[in-house]
This record gives structure tokens, C-alpha cells and sequence, in this order.
């Protein structure tokens, strides 16, 4: 079973509240026969949509290969929250890496977030700042306020304002936290718009998108300079460089990379239109995102609807009741909300790793792969993609200094990963449960 098949009509959007304010959209062409570029992308998520142009815009040939629609899989259907840094904290990085490569770290998640910005304003969607932190104990504010500290003081970075528990609560109208902080300096937009434009963007620098183009296989060449062939069940592209860009829908095609890189499903749900009663959720345009192992995230739509985002499984399936899912979560953050209706509920397919920073690799010599952002992959994966390319350009310093981050399998690699990331899950869940 492929998780590319398992929960979605083929070659169709989920049932979101953002495949619905695109509509369907002019589909593209799949690949047919033989085609020929410098480099295979495969794809067309914010990774391999930014590799695709910033590739095209170098004069390369790029062709695109993708299961579905661009923007399919996760980066049309995830939260829209662009936060700051890397999904680990400075002091984490720091022990991790050392406080130089911490601070090199910082900085490129600091250029990811200025080139989201850049991407969504050239491709015409609005940028909200403000991503609330929200803290379930006194432990946990205290920590986020020494984290906004350390941030000010040792990375320059004075964007977090720390938040007590009366000040929490005006900003954010839940009485399920002690407090927090609200970091300016991130922010908020339509994911799945921003996956259009950005894709868009490439195609008129060059790049060929090819939708409903399943890779099924991957001929490496043996050396750099050799061809490596991309195949479908329809075609295949003979080409130079091959970039593996498929995060949590990977697959088979890299044994390797799977044992990093663990497919774990999520949910979010739009509620009706709140009127009025929107101010009495969030007092400020501005995403939420809260200090549970499995995360709840959410913010307003411009038409005034609660996105909300939470629960998670691991497996092939969706459950089949995405919003009673989602609802009960959303509820013990606002009960205020318990008879508004919910007018969209969808799930996707992310990816985590075992250290939760991305596994970047070079699975052959001639192929490049950035997969498992964790959670954390607006803005990462659009550096991502820019970084892959920039290294088929033969300028890789940045993907080496994310490539030289350790890289854990999952124990068990990618035969008993699930099982027992289930019972991992299952563990930390009860944690939440019991607000430990």
C-alpha cells in the first residue's frame, strides 16, 4: 500500500478549506514517453517547486515530476505557520552541534523565513506576522521566557515578547494555558497558495511541472557523470541530477532515507464563519501553536473561520472521522466553541525524523534528497530546495552544513520503525492526556 493512494482521489485536491478557494485549477500534463533535463525533481511540494526554480532561473532544465497536483501532499494542506528558527531550539543545536554551527543554523532558518516572504509576496499571498507560543504549566513559561532570553541575547533576536498569564489570555482567549510568548517575526499565510505561486514562478522561469506522473523507479548512475533515469508508468526522464523531494511520501524509493524519515498523519478542521465571535478566540490576526507533544496549532481565515489543527496517527489510513477528531481537541482549548459547526475537515502526510532536524543526503552521486522537516517545513523546505539546487550549481556549503547534522535511524530502520513509533506515541499521548 502507498500513502500517495491510500486516503486521496487521484489527481484531486483533499476537501480543505484551501482546495476550495482555488478550485480545481487547470490540471498538467503527465509524462508520456521519454523526456530529457538536467535534472529530474521529484515532487512538487515547496521542496521541489523551490529547487525547480531557482534551478530554471540558473538556465538548467528542469522537469518535475508529480503523483498527483503540485502542492498536493503536505505543503497545500498543513497549518500556514512560518516560524522562526529550526524545529530545535538554540540550546539543543548548541549541544547538538556546537554554538558555531548553532548560529549558522539559526541564520539560515532566519534566510528561510526572509525567502518565504519573498516567494508568497511575488506570488501574491499576504503574509500575517505573529506566531503565539502557548504554555500549559509554570514550567513551561518559565522555559519559553529563558528561551526568548537566551534568543535576545546570545542571536540577536529580539522579536519574542514574553507573555505572563493575564497577558496570554488577551492575546488569546483560552483559559487552557499559564502563558507564553508571541514572536513577531514569524507569521502566517495559505499554504496551499503559496505552493501555486511558487510553482508558477518556476514554470515561467522554464521548469516543466508534469502532474499524475507516479515515480515508480529510479536508475542511479553509478557516477557523477552519469545519467540516472526517473521512471513512471508511463515515461521516464533520462537526466543529469536527480533531486528527491517527496518528504513523507516517499516510499520505496530510497531505503535509506525511509529509515530516517518516518510518514506520520495529521489533521486540521475549518470551522463556519465566527462573525463576530472571532475576537473572542484570538484578539490579533496572528497562528497559535501550543507545547503538547502532539502539537495544537491554529488561526483565523480571512473570512473570520478557526483553522485548527491537531491529533495525529501513524499507519496508512485517515480515520474516518477527521472532524470529531480535531473537534474534541479544538473544544478543550475553546469550549466557548462547542456548537459551531465545522465546514471542512481534512488530514496529510508529514514527515519526522528521530532527532526532528531534516535528514539532508546524497543517496547516489548524482542525487540529492531533503526530507523530514517535522512539523517545522514552511519556510525549511523552501531553503531546502534552494539549497539542493544551489548544489547541483556546485555551491553546497549549505547543504553540507545541514547534511553534517547527525542523522539517527529509527530503531528497527524502516521495517519496525512503526511499530514502535505507535508505541512511542502512544506514551506521549497519554502525556498530554494527563498534562504532564
Amino acid at each position: 500500500m502507498d500513502l500517495l493512494f491510500s486516503n486521496d482521489r487521484p489527481g484531486a485536491y483533499p476537501p480543505s478549506l484551501y482546495a476550495e478557494a482555488i478550485g480545481d485549477g487547470p490540471a498538467r500534463p503527465p509524462l508520456r514517453g521519454e523526456a530529457r533535463a538536467d535534472v529530474a525533481v521529484v515532487g512538487a511540494g515547496y521542496t521541489g517547486l523551490s529547487a525547480a526554480l531557482h534551478l530554471a532561473r540558473a538556465g538548467r532544465r528542469v522537469i518535475v515530476l508529480e503523483a498527483h497536483r503540485a502542492g498536493f501532499g503536505a505543503s497545500g494542506r498543513n497549518g500556514g505557520q512560518v516560524g522562526s528558527g529550526q524545529r530545535l531550539e538554540v540550546d539543543e543545536l548548541e549541544r547538538m552541534a556546537g554554538k558555531a554551527a548553532a548560529r549558522r543554523l539559526w541564520d539560515m532558518a532566519e534566510d528561510a523565513k526572509a525567502l518565504t516572504r519573498t516567494l508568497a509576496e511575488a506570488s501574491g499571498v499576504r503574509f500575517h506576522p505573529g506566531i503565539a507560543h502557548a504554555a500549559r504549566t509554570p514550567g513551561e513559561v518559565a522555559h519559553a521566557h529563558g528561551a526568548a532570553d537566551r534568543l535576545a541575547r546570545d542571536y540577536g533576536y529580539e522579536k519574542v515578547e514574553k507573555l505572563g498569564r493575564e497577558a496570554f489570555r488577551a492575546l488569546v482567549k483560552s483559559d487552557a494555558y499559564a502563558g507564553g510568548d508571541i514572536d513577531r517575526g514569524a507569521g502566517h499565510l495559505d499554504p496551499l497558495a503559496l505552493a501555486l505561486g511558487i510553482a508558477a514562478q518556476a514554470e515561467a522561469a522554464g521548469a516543466v511541472i508534469l502532474e499524475r506522473s507516479h515515480v515508480v523507479r529510479i536508475d542511479h548512475g553509478d557516477s557523477a557523470a552519469a545519467k540516472s533515469t526517473v521512471h513512471t508508468a508511463d515515461g521516464r526522464v533520462v537526466c543529469d541530477h536527480v533531486i528527491l523531494a517527496a518528504n513523507g511520501y516517499l516510499g520505496r524509493l530510497d531505503r535509506g532515507i525511509a529509515a530516517r524519515v518516518m510518514p506520520i498523519n495529521n489533521f486540521v478542521v475549518a470551522t463556519a464563519p465566527l462573525g463576530p465571535r472571532a475576537r473572542d478566540v484570538l484578539a490579533e490576526d496572528i497562528a497559535v501553536h501550543d507545547t503538547r507533544f502532539v502539537v495544537n496549532y491554529w488561526r483565523l481565515s480571512g473570512d473570520g473561520r478557526l483553522i485548527f489543527g491537531g491529533g495525529e496517527n501513524v499507519g496508512y489510513r485517515f480515520p474516518r472521522d477527521i472532524a470529531g477528531k480535531v473537534r474534541r481537541a479544538m473544544l478543550q482549548v475553546y469550549p466557548q466553541l462547542a456548537g459551531v459547526a465545522i465546514t471542512h475537515a481534512w488530514g496529510g502526510t508529514l514527515a519526522i525524523t528521530m532527532n526532528r532536524m531534516p535528514v539532508f543526503a546524497r543517496p547516489a552521486p548524482n542525487c540529492l534528497s531533503a526530507s523530514g522537516y517535522s512539523g517545522h517545513g514552511v519556510a525549511l523546505a523552501n531553503l531546502a530546495g534552494k539549497l539542493m539546487a544551489q548544489a547541483v550549481e556546485g555551491q553546497s556549503d549549505g547543504f553540507d552544513t545541514m547534511a553534517a547534522l547527525p542523522q539517527p535511524r529509527f530503531p528497527g530502520g524502516a521495517a519496525l520503525r512503526l511499530p514502535l513509533l505507535v508505541a512511542g506515541m502512544s506514551w506521549y499521548g497519554l502525556r498530554d492526556r494527563l498534562g504532564v
